[in-house]
């Protein structure tokens, strides 16, 4: 038989204790630990940090993004904050630069816009002169381009302009076929009997004449030389002219002596005839006298320079012939 006592009824579990002041704590510390995250990323991306103005000026943004690095050397120094189009329609881009970084910027400094043909594009600025004054805050500068795929077509017109003149270089009838040609034939010249005399000459006879010439030179050379030393020998040997002339020039300036010292005889008489009168006669007796020892004097020099001029051996033959 059933039990008629009727049973309980059950219980709910009992409400813990501050349930709603433990919830709002977990999601303050939930909220504080999501703020510290960002303020530690915003840190962590130097959004707390001092910071200067650069604008750039491209021709278009593309493949420039809100939050990309500019490299100096490889190492970041700013970022994009901002990229705007200006009314003269060409886009500006507003670049935070960290003061710490900012003395990497000089007056000097150039930046460029670098799109790889596989990559992402990079804007990387240049400081060639870091003793020049450093960048103003707020300053304007041009971009660059460098785009490599940009170049691709030109490579390929240049390429195919190459191309273009290789054929016209190597095709038959060309300068450089026929220099090619010509240099063939000389170097087989070279390899003949020749060599290289006949094949700048043109040919072996001219060669043979050559070396003709060449050889009646050098026998006339020896024929000189033989000359020379015996006109050496003649003239400025031990009996040659030199010393026969030496001899006569010798014997002429004996004469010349004794022509002096008669004249010297010949002024002491004209002295002593001016001051004598009475003595004329005598006076004109050694005059005489005198006078014929200069006369004889004379004849001597006369017979020798006669000599002199049969010795000496660039005398001229003055002797007349008569038909």
């Amino acid at each position: 038989m059933d039990d008629p006592t009727p049973s309980p009824p059950d219980t709910p579990p009992p409400t813990p204790a501050h349930l709603e002041f433990k919830a709002g704590l977990l999601l303050f510390v939930l909220v504080l630990l999501v703020a510290g995250a960002g303020l530690y990323l915003s840190y962590a991306r130097g959004a707390f940090e001092s910071t200067q103005r650069l604008v750039l000026v491209a021709e278009d943004s593309e493949g420039v993004a809100v939050g990309m690095d500019i490299t100096f050397a490889g190492f970041p120094i700013g970022r994009v904050r901002r990229i705007e189009l200006a009314p003269d329609g060409n886009v500006r881009i507003l670049v935070d630069v960290p003061v710490k970084d900012a003395h990497w910027l000089r007056e000097s400094s150039v930046f460029a816009m670098q799109r790889g043909v596989v990559g992402n594009t990079n804007i990387r600025a240049y400081s060639g002169v870091l003793s020049d004054p450093p960048l103003p805050d707020g300053a304007e500068r041009t971009v660059l381009r460098g785009d490599a795929a940009a170049e691709i077509p030109q490579l390929m017109a240049q390429a195919r302009q190459l191309l273009v003149n290789l054929n016209a270089i190597s095709a038959e009838g060309s300068a450089v076929n026929d220099s090619l040609a010509n240099l063939k034939t000389f170097s087989a010249k070279l390899n003949a009997p020749g060599g290289a005399i006949g094949a700048l000459l043109g040919g072996d006879a001219q060669a043979a004449k050559l070396v003709a010439t060449l050889d009646r030179t050098n026998t006339l050379l020896a024929r000189l030389d033989g000359l020379a030393a015996k006109a050496d020998t003649q003239v400025f040997g031990k009996d040659g002219m030199m010393t026969d002339a030496r001899a006569s020039i010798q014997r002429l300036n004996d004469v010349l002596g004794d022509a002096r010292a008669s004249l010297q005889k010949v002024d002491a008489v004209l002295d002593e005839a001016k001051a004598v009168g009475a003595n004329a006669r005598v006076a004109t007796a050694d005059l005489g006298t005198l006078r014929a020892e200069v006369e004889t004097s004379l004849r001597n020099i006369d017979q020798l320079i006669n000599e002199v001029n049969r010795k000496w051996p660039f005398a001229r033959d003055t002797e007349l012939k008569l038909p």
